[in-house]
């Protein structure tokens, strides 16, 4: 097994889906697994970019399953592993769609009470624009977003004995529309029924630990606990958990961060050197210890 630290450099590379460097990012992880004793199935789907994303033509995309001889899963490690670069970074598009969509408001509210319908305009440029730069690159190396979701799956798994009845899901194409997660509920929904899908997406050094409580249920609530952090059940972010839950039976994301984290995510300044994954160690940490309690 390749220690995490030089594994975060082998895989925090640019790895749209369909690239040279995705397949071989691919082949990193199921090594890996592998060298931890799980037998790893291949789950391949469809991956297109959805509306309103832009990006590359068709390609193939490839969930990774990962499981340990004659255990039953009780419990999923999720994570995607690919990566977008984008001309915007998460927070400014952020900013830019509540910008926007107060501009429009402000219009329509301007148009409602007697004035031009011309007001509605400046609203519908912000929303333009947006459209215009959401194409998905190849041009980050998705150190935090999401490497480090993947390297949280393996610490965690590494701090757990052997016959813990928990798996692994290295999902493909989040970046895209969630697609690796969507294919998986509607092809593999056997594989969720009865379980909790414990999902991490961006786990930075820096900033707090965030649990988004997608399905509720006793483990996601002791995760919660463990990580000493607040249960949302609603944020401004879109992670396989939200696909995820619509199988498991209780289904929670985890992420670390604070803004600095959302300038850089999607943009080519999210690379290894800023990250030390004392972040991702502490929370895998915390997850072990509640998975290793019955």
């Amino acid at each position: 097994m390749t220690p995490l630290r030089a594994l975060l450099d082998e895989i925090a590379v640019p790895r749209l889906p369909g690239t040279a460097q995705h397949e071989r990012v691919r082949a990193t992880l199921r090594r890996e697994l592998e060298g931890r004793g799980f037998v790893v199935l291949e789950h391949r789907f469809p991956a297109t970019a959805r509306f309103p994303l832009r990006g590359p033509g068709p390609a193939e995309g490839v969930n990774l399953i990962a499981v340990r001889p004659r255990i039953r899963v009780t419990t999923w490690l999720a994570a995607h592993y690919d990566s977008k670069g984008q001309p915007l970074s998460m927070a400014l598009r952020l900013v830019w769609v509540v910008a926007g969509a107060l501009v429009l408001a402000a219009g329509l509210s301007t148009a409602v009470i007697g004035g031009s319908v011309l007001w509605v305009i400046p609203g519908l440029l912000p929303a333009i624009g947006f459209l215009v730069l959401n194409v998905a690159t190849d041009g980050t190396s998705g150190a935090v977003d999401n490497a480090t979701g993947v390297l949280t799956v393996l610490a965690a798994l590494d701090a757990l004995p052997a016959d813990a009845g928990v798996g692994a899901l290295v999902l493909d194409a989040e970046e895209l529309g969630l697609l690796g997660a969507k294919a998986l509920v509607r092809d593999r929904a056997n594989l969720l029924q009865h379980t909790t899908v414990i999902n991490f997406d961006g786990i930075d050094d820096r900033g707090p630990t965030i649990a988004l409580v997608h399905r509720p249920g006793p483990v996601a609530t002791r995760v919660t606990t463990a990580l000493g952090s607040r249960a949302w059940r609603w944020l401004p972010v879109v992670v396989d958990g939200l696909a995820l839950a619509g199988g498991a039976a209780e289904c929670v994301t985890i992420m670390r961060g604070n803004w600095s984290t959302m300038r850089v995510v999607h943009t080519p300044r999210d690379t290894p050197d800023r990250v030390t994954l004392d972040g991702a160690s502490a929370v895998a940490r915390a997850i072990a210890s509640v998975l290793a309690t019955p």
